[in-house]
């Protein structure tokens, strides 16, 4: 499923030569095939998306989705198959990478070592014979915006990876491109580092006001950093957002199972009362979720909830008005923040469910015990529907 992108991904122009009234990135139903033994191996498939003017936009999948294919026809490196590349309104389809204005930071940071920071901040200034006083200026705010400076004559080796992925960053931006292509740049940072990572990012872009196109499998990094997402699947966006509504109410079970951990409940619906659907599963156990009054008793249904929106009880609660379910302890995992749990349930399917830690540490559930779940109707999210 393509989706179109709301009207506001077109609006203000930010940065240096962008144009009011254009997307900043355009896909105009692009394809890719490659050939695999004589047959042609579709990578991207019918793509029509178009992101805004200073946005930090996320393309996000697990490997072979075509997520970095798209990102490589924005930089030039694959030309479509079929479909037309646009930036800033400008059909760019051929057109060579070196003459497409747009900049990308690898993984790899591809840092000169024999180069200093501020020759390697200079370098793609000082090819385009940019003045040297101009070169100073430009330099000079770069690297007090990626915090920098006074390391100017360190060499990459002398470098942390977080201080490396900084001067990649400041090299990409100083020649202000009218986007920045990030293939997922902090996949080599430990975990501590990566998050801190992410913040930084967030505030460099807002602050240089470019438009971010950001490559990642990982689900925490587009959710913290990003203004929407593209989820693909098989050379296809699943579901096209902002990562509030992408987490909140999943369009697809692929979505819903990729994008952080989701409890998935089949069932039929028993009726529908006041915007309000029950999945009856007897002896006073139910699932209640918002639905239309066009959802028919009967229909087969399937609902997503969160683990942290469900609350845990060792003995039976007096809930109404809640959905409820029960089941068997199958593990309990302690992290520090919360125990996670995961319960062989009543509705068929096994649930994981995160018990924040802020009360009593001793007071945990223990595998092989009964326990109740129960959740707000408006956290049960009928998918499809």
């Amino acid at each position: 499923m393509t989706t179109s992108p709301p009207h506001h991904a077109t609006s203000a122009p930010t940065g240096d030569g962008q144009r009011a009234g254009h997307p900043a990135i355009e896909f105009a139903g692009v394809r890719k095939d490659y050939l695999s033994h004589g047959e042609a191996v579709p990578a991207v498939k019918s793509l029509d998306l178009a992101i805004g003017q200073g946005e930090f936009f996320s393309l996000l999948g697990p490997s072979g989705c075509g997520k970095t294919t798209t990102m490589r026809m924005i930089a030039g490196f694959e030309e479509p198959t079929a479909g037309k590349v646009f930036l800033d309104g400008q059909d760019v389809t051929g057109v060579a990478p070196n003459k497409r204005d747009v900049n990308m930071v690898f993984q790899s940071y591809a840092l000169f070592p024999h180069l200093n920071v501020l020759q390697n901040v200079a370098f793609g200034l000082e090819r385009k014979k940019v003045a040297k006083s101009e070169i100073r200026r430009r330099v000079g705010e770069i690297l007090e915006i990626v915090s920098l400076t006074g390391m100017e004559k360190r060499q990459p080796k002398e470098m942390s990876g977080g201080q490396q992925q900084r001067v990649a960053l400041a090299r990409a931006l100083v020649n202000h491109p009218r986007a920045l292509l990030l293939d997922e740049p902090l996949g080599a940072l430990d975990l501590k580092l990566r998050q801190q990572m992410q913040v930084e990012l967030k505030r460099i872009q807002r602050e240089v006001g470019i438009t971010f196109v950001y490559v990642t499998h990982d689900q925490g990094e587009a959710l913290t950093m990003s203004d929407r997402i593209a989820v693909m699947n098989g050379g296809l966006i699943e579901q096209l957002g902002s990562p509030r509504a992408i987490y909140e109410r999943p369009a697809s079970r692929f979505v819903a199972g990729f994008i952080g951990t989701s409890n998935l409940i089949d069932g039929q619906v028993s009726w529908v009362e006041n915007g309000l659907g029950v999945i009856d599963l007897g002896s006073g156990e139910r699932v209640l979720m918002p639905l239309p009054a066009s959802v028919a008793a009967g229909r087969a249904i399937e609902v997503s909830v969160r683990p942290e929106k469900i609350d845990l009880h060792r003995s039976a609660p007096h809930a109404p008005g809640l959905s409820v379910v029960s089941g068997t302890v199958s593990e309990v995992v302690y992290h520090g923040t919360s125990t996670n749990y995961t319960v062989a349930t009543t509705a068929g399917s096994d649930f994981v469910v995160f018990d924040q830690n802020a009360h009593d540490a001793e007071d945990v559930a223990s595998r092989g015990e009964r326990v109740f779940l129960t959740w707000a109707p408006q956290h049960s999210y009928p998918i499809g529907v």
